[in-house]
């Protein structure tokens, strides 16, 4: 009994440490590349793309895991985790491009099981939202 025990703990803790390493080391090479697009802000660029994907679910109305995303303080500070959503200068290391990108299994965003009321963000999309982050989140 003792050892079927250990083995189905041992097993556990592999599964979370292979979950959390993914989730650590996200394959950055499937990312779609930065826009080459200059001048990027929040309110003009980024606000749109997240209006129809994820500000009803990360509005300021009970946001889902403490995220929002409706000004750009909220969207670079993140959410409940307490880890920052924007890492500005770095979208390759930003996890809210993880996310968005589905690099991240469980957590895709929008969750795969929601994207027929709300749409996955496009490779371009994802890309005007690393040049901004690249830019420094302005």
């Amino acid at each position: 009994m003792k050892n079927v025990v250990l083995t189905v703990c041992v097993a556990a803790v592999t599964g979370l440490a292979l979950q959390l390493a993914t989730a650590a080391d996200p394959d950055i090479s499937k990312l779609p590349p930065a826009a080459k697009k200059d001048g990027l802000t929040f309110d003009k660029d980024i606000k749109p793309l997240i209006q129809n994907s994820c500000l009803k679910c990360h509005g300021a109305e009970k946001p889902k895991s403490k995220y929002r995303v409706d000004s750009r303080e909220a969207f670079i500070k993140g959410g409940e985790s307490d880890e920052a959503a924007v890492i500005p200068g770095k979208s390759e290391k930003s996890p809210v491009v993880h996310y968005v990108a589905d690099l991240v299994a469980d957590m895709e965003m929008p969750p795969t099981d929601k994207r027929d009321k709300y749409p996955k963000m496009t490779p371009e999309q994802i890309g005007i939202l690393r040049a901004w982050i690249d830019q420094g989140a302005k």
